[in-house]
């Protein structure tokens, strides 16, 4: 007896958002990417990249938005949500990069001082603290889809980080300490870093079909164990097929009723899922028979008897 639930979570109105975003941080990469080379600030430079480390959670809560809308087609049967999580991962690959670059040249500068043009540097940081306040603060309007909250944490961070900048220009333009440039850098790297660090684990994790962050097998089956009529649960594999899509798949053993309560149990098993682990997607299998496993579970037949099977959508 298996139940099948199938749950797609409409595209949020928070596209708009999205987009609006995603095109003023790509114009503040650019921007801060020139006033850095022009200003001779290595500050700058690393805002620039960790300015990218934004520009891909947006990219990627965008991405996750509008997957959504596609539906599953025959040969690929959960969508297009692990092409977002593939992105991820190599894009978090090469900012680790830009993020040990980014020491190479503080070094470089702390031993060998550059003349850092700390005007420019204030003005370029002021301008990128007001659009990544603006940004928090239409992301935050719009943040009760999961995906548009990571981005408004990631966005309130690299806020922070500016204003770290403007700190360092006053500081350069009061003591004329060219080496605060370099510092700054280094802080804004392990910020990157840090960030990257994030997306590979989570992404690598999604990709090798771990449990999701927060939920294992032990707690799902100690969970339904709960419910009236589950005399036994196993064979339990829950993994991620998106960064907030999560999946499951388990064996109930329940007692000899009829198909009517056999339904009545599975909703219940799925509101559970739904409520506590925010789990849409399952395959559940009822057997009242003890289950024998070997490569799986596999539940002998006697000749006369032919497996139930109640399917039913959500």
């Amino acid at each position: 007896m298996q139940g099948h639930a199938h749950h797609h979570h409409s595209a949020p109105l928070s596209s708009r958002a999205l987009r609006y975003s995603l095109a003023a941080t790509f114009i503040y990469v650019l921007v801060t990417l020139v006033a850095g080379l022009k200003a001779h600030s290595l500050a700058l430079l690393s805002e620039a990249g960790h300015n990218v480390t934004d520009l891909l959670a947006l990219l990627l809560s965008w991405v996750a938005v509008f997957v959504q809308t596609r539906p599953a087609t025959g040969t690929k049967t959960f969508g297009y949500h692990r092409a977002g999580v593939l992105a991820a991962f190599v894009n978090a690959l090469t900012l680790v990069v830009i993020a040990f670059y980014i020491f190479y040249e503080a070094a470089l500068r702390i031993g060998h001082p550059v003349e850092v043009h700390a005007p420019l540097m204030i003005w370029v940081a002021v301008a990128g603290l007001i659009m990544n306040a603006t940004i928090s603060w239409v992301l935050f309007r719009s943040a009760s889809d999961v995906n548009v909250r990571s981005a408004f944490i990631h966005q309130l961070g690299d806020t922070v980080s500016t204003a770290a900048v403007i700190g360092g220009g006053w500081a350069i333009l009061l003591t004329g300490k060219t080496w605060i440039d370099p510092a700054l850098s280094l802080g804004i790297g392990c910020l990157i870093l840090w960030s990257s660090l994030g997306i590979i684990r989570e992404t690598l994790n999604i990709l090798l079909e771990g449990a999701p962050p927060g939920i294992s097998a032990q707690q799902i089956v100690s969970s339904l164990s709960l419910l009236e009529g589950v005399q036994d649960v196993h064979d339990v594999h829950v993994w991620s097929i998106g960064s907030d899509t999560h999946a499951l798949a388990c064996h109930i053993r329940i007692g000899d009723v009829q198909l009517s309560e056999s339904d009545l149990l599975l909703r219940r098993v799925k509101e559970l899922l739904s409520a506590k682990f925010h789990i849409e997607h399952t395959t559940i299998q009822f057997e009242n028979v003890v289950c024998e496993i070997a490569h799986g579970c596999v539940i002998p037949i006697g000749p006369s008897r032919e497996p139930a099977q109640l399917k039913s959508s959500r």
